[in-house]
């Protein structure tokens, strides 16, 4: 299991999202203690200031006095959470709902000979706690301690925690609602920020392509600060490949020069009487200088830049060709089916087109029994041309050693056993590909040509 996706996006997206939660949840924690708090000070604040009514009714001698109790009705119901409890060594005194457990009391102080000498001294500070009442109500309270002669009387008020929790939760609701509104605000801004960050990758990505179809020679330089220096890398890659292409042109010429020289010495000895009787030599010494002429070409349009790829419609050049081959193979009964889209073209040299097509058509025209079918269909930014016979088609091995240059699977006939691979290795400088396969329809061999549509003029 792939715990990070492949893409920037993804990545950057599952960070964000992961930190906002994390942000969120504490956030909501913070919150909720900072609203706790708050609430408890004013159950606190009305804790105390029973408290110190209870602590004023505290005699010197440690006793209670009753007359001095007063404004405590919710403290004298039983099972509600609110009580209260005076304990000295004098007695003990309690109402309402008594805490139980008993809580434990603060460290009794030092006993004093008068109370005038205990107002001297700073007024008690209470103690809270938690702890459960005699019915389980979860209660909170606090402690007072306060100095008599006989030594501390500790003052204990309690109330039930669901009064400070109760508009807690009624606060915290529409807290996390607010909060994830929030979160759901902070994906929506994450997802535009990367998508809005992200957008100079995608307009790389398409300069590269604009490149690569010869559209562009070099990447376009104004780029954010931190592709300035990938795009400068990438420029002089481009660049560098076009050196070294232009250097491999050069030596190619270098040597179809040195071929001009013997091959226009050999015309001219062809020439000569009775050494070319019939013409077939000086046809082939004229073919010969053809074909490095072309590959020159071809050669000069493959580099970066050198201006836009050619247009072949396909259906003339089809027609073309398969009235040659009709005439090679006058002597076999072919019937030979084409269909394709009439103006259907591709970003093809027309010889290119023409050597790649007809070596897959001589093929199948010399294993076929009757039939051969011819159709290109457009798939995306490509062209397939299907060519199938009705010959005995081909073994898995066969097919793989059909596309080694100089291997014939066949012996019959006059060729030298390079055509497919001619055909494969002129469709990959094409920028396209070539397979075989057994799905032929007439039931033998089926080749599939690949080859890039036509540039359009909106496109360039």
């Amino acid at each position: 299991m792939r715990l990070l996706p492949r893409s920037l996006f993804g990545r950057l997206l599952g960070v964000s999202v992961l930190s906002t939660i994390m942000a969120l949840a504490f956030a909501a924690f913070s919150i909720g203690h900072v609203l706790e708090r708050f609430v408890i000070r004013g159950l606190d604040q009305q804790l105390d200031a029973q408290a110190q009514m209870l602590a004023r009714a505290v005699r010197a001698d440690g006793t209670l006095e009753q007359s001095r109790i007063v404004n405590l009705p919710a403290f004298e119901a039983a099972g509600e959470g609110w009580g209260w409890r005076v304990e000295s060594s004098a007695g003990r005194w309690t109402g309402g709902d008594a805490i139980a457990p008993p809580p434990v009391f603060a460290p009794p102080p030092e006993p004093t000979s008068s109370r005038a000498e205990e107002a001297s001294r700073e007024p008690p500070r209470p103690h809270p706690g938690d702890a459960a009442a005699a019915s389980g109500e979860r209660v909170h309270f606090r402690q007072l301690s306060i100095p008599t002669t006989v030594g501390s009387a500790i003052v204990t008020v309690s109330g039930p925690r669901r009064v400070a929790l109760a508009p807690l939760r009624e606060a915290m609701v529409p807290l996390l609602a607010s909060l994830a509104l929030l979160g759901a605000a902070l994906a929506l801004a994450t997802v535009l920020q990367l998508r809005f960050g992200l957008r100079p990758l995608r307009s790389l990505r398409l300069a590269l392509a604009d490149v690569r179809a010869g559209r562009a020679r070099h990447v376009p330089p104004e780029q954010p600060e931190e592709l300035a220096p990938l795009t400068t890398e990438l420029n002089v890659l481009i660049d560098q490949k076009e050196a070294q292409l232009e250097h491999a042109r050069r030596h190619v010429s270098n040597l179809a020069h040195g071929l001009k020289t013997p091959l226009a010495a050999l015309a001219v000895k062809l020439a000569e009487s009775e050494r070319d009787p019939d013409g077939s030599l000086g046809k082939m010494v004229a073919d010969i200088d053809g074909r490095v002429r072309h590959h020159l070409g071809r050669a000069r349009a493959a580099a970066p830049g050198g201006g836009p790829r050619a247009r072949t419609l396909l259906a003339p050049a089809i027609v073309d060709l398969l009235a040659v081959m009709r005439g090679i193979h006058a002597d076999r009964a072919i019937d030979c089916t084409a269909e394709m889209a009439p103006m259907l073209a591709v970003a093809v040299d027309p010889q290119d087109l023409d050597e790649m097509v007809g070596n897959l058509l001589d093929n199948a025209w010399r294993h076929a029994r009757s039939a051969v079918s011819i159709a290109a269909t457009p798939i995306g930014s490509m062209v397939e041309l299907a060519i199938e016979d009705d010959g005995p088609g081909l073994s898995d091995a066969a097919m793989e050693q059909a596309l080694v240059p100089g291997r014939r699977l066949d012996e019959r006939g006059d060729g030298h056993g390079f055509g497919l691979s001619i055909a494969q290795e002129l469709a990959e400088l094409n920028g396209g590909g070539l397979a075989l396969d057994h799905s032929a329809s007439l039931g033998g061999l089926r080749t599939r040509l690949s080859l890039p549509s036509e540039v359009r003029g909106s496109e360039a």
